[in-house]
């Protein structure tokens, strides 16, 4: 996400840092490139216009601070506008709990608004709803099949009808969601390759019949200044009230992430990161920009660990590291649970200072299901006591892994260090603990 723009954005302030002022020759000289940069990142070039003059305004004007360097002062300006620019402030939708709301998601057809539609049933139910989707793209005839599908993997009920009109289908579903006590119906309209007067039509007679309490507009982050236009034409249509980038993980180069606010004027609420039921991220514009900056994003990597981690396990674990107990079993769940939260390379750039520090490195993606494969082909006496390992046991599980001996080797090797750290780390610790309470004790 971002990795181009967040290079060349890199690259301008190495450069600004090394000046020993800011002035208007090399802010002007900067500002050149950065619009560049945007540019070829497929900004809508009104916004590109935009957003450097307001940023040469600031970096040349009085808000520009005595008491830091040029390129902090810089940055933080940056950083500043493409907030304002991704909209300022986090956009969270809000439903009751205690009557039906309703939610229509419109959108081309191809931009992933069907997936997007199970991704927020998903969502939601976390936040305690108990939701439903609507079967309304009778458009595309595999529409419904794949929101039944979908919905039997998430275990979220679907109301669908084949060859009924779309205004009808959602009349009955919702006089249906009412009786059922759902909390929250999520109505997944039509699409078409391209908007046309007919789709509007529809979209207009089903959101009549809706209601809805919010509309979502969900655009493919990959086809850029484009996703920007046909949100536009969406907008002065159906006027929606949040947007949902699809595709976020792929080759999207930021134009619709960073234009679509400035545009429509409408907030983008979630971005999706992944094809996985799960991948859906609230978007949140401070973080966004920081983490196009090349900054990192703490406050989304604690989040995220916040949703996987097993507090009662985390523990446990804290308490095995102060009795230097900890064994490749212990090793083999912390592994899984970091899997939860994503692909490595991903979380490695959320954390500031060492995603650019490793960018080139060679990060392999596949480590830690390797590790993960060593590990579950030893027996449970193995994971409990390593020492036991010998050339035949490794060998087996090498075998068993699909690994070779040496991976094996490098793996227990590597645990071995691991834990005479953290016996190190307990010695300084209990050290530290005796001074302190010997401080206490001595008369003053």
């Amino acid at each position: 996400m971002f990795e181009e723009l967040t290079q060349r954005f890199e690259s301008i302030f190495k450069k600004v840092r090394g000046v020993g002022k800011l002035s208007e020759e090399n802010i002007v000289e900067a500002m050149r490139e950065v619009k560049r940069a945007l540019l070829e990142a497929d900004v809508n070039y009104k916004v590109v216009r935009k957003f450097t003059a307001g940023v040469q305004e600031k970096a040349l004007g009085k808000e520009v601070l005595g008491s830091i360097s040029p390129g902090q002062q810089f940055v933080k300006i940056v950083h500043d506008e493409l907030t304002e620019l991704m909209g300022s402030s986090t956009r969270a939708l809000r439903f009751h709990t205690n009557r039906l709301n309703v939610l229509m998601v419109a959108g081309l057809q191809g931009s992933g608004k069907t997936t997007a539609c199970a991704k927020l049933a998903l969502h939601y139910r976390k936040q305690g709803h108990r939701p439903l989707m609507i079967a309304c793209d009778t458009q595309r005839p595999a529409a419904i099949d794949q929101l039944e599908t979908l919905g039997k993997s998430l275990d979220v009920p679907v109301f669908s009808e084949r060859n009924a009109e779309p205004v009808g289908i959602c009349e009955r579903a919702l006089a249906h969601a009412k009786r059922e006590g759902t909390t929250l119906a999520i109505v997944d309209t039509a699409g078409r390759l391209h908007v046309d007067t007919e789709m509007m039509r529809q979209l207009k007679e089903v959101r009549r019949v809706a209601n809805p309490d919010e509309v979502l507009f969900v655009a493919d982050a990959m086809t850029g200044q484009d996703a920007v236009n046909v949100a536009a034409e969406f907008h002065k249509e159906i006027d929606f009230s949040g947007v949902v980038l699809t595709k976020m993980d792929g080759d999207a180069r930021g134009g619709a992430a960073l234009s679509i606010q400035e545009i429509t004027g409408v907030p983008v609420v979630f971005v999706g990161v992944s094809e996985k039921p799960d991948g859906l991220e609230q978007f949140h514009p401070e973080r966004m920009a920081t983490r196009i900056l090349g900054m990192g994003d703490i406050v989304s990597f604690v989040e995220k660990a916040q949703e996987t981690v097993d507090e009662e396990q985390s523990r446990k674990l804290a308490k095995k590291l102060r009795k230097n107990s900890f064994t490749l079993q212990d090793f083999l769940e912390q592994l899984r649970q970091i899997k939860k939260m994503g692909p490595l390379q991903d979380l490695i750039a959320m954390i500031p200072g060492v995603g650019s520090q490793l960018k080139g490195a060679d990060v392999d993606p596949k480590a830690l299901s390797r590790t993960e494969a060593i590990i579950s082909s030893m027996t449970f006496k193995e994971r409990e006591k390593p020492q036991i390992i010998n050339g035949s046991r490794k060998r087996r599980i090498s075998s068993g892994s699909g690994t070779t001996v040496q991976d094996v080797n490098r793996l227990l090797k590597q645990f071995d260090s691991m834990k005479a750290m953290m016996k190190r780390m307990n010695r300084i610790a209990g050290k530290r603990g005796q001074a302190a309470a010997l401080k206490n004790i001595m008369p003053q």
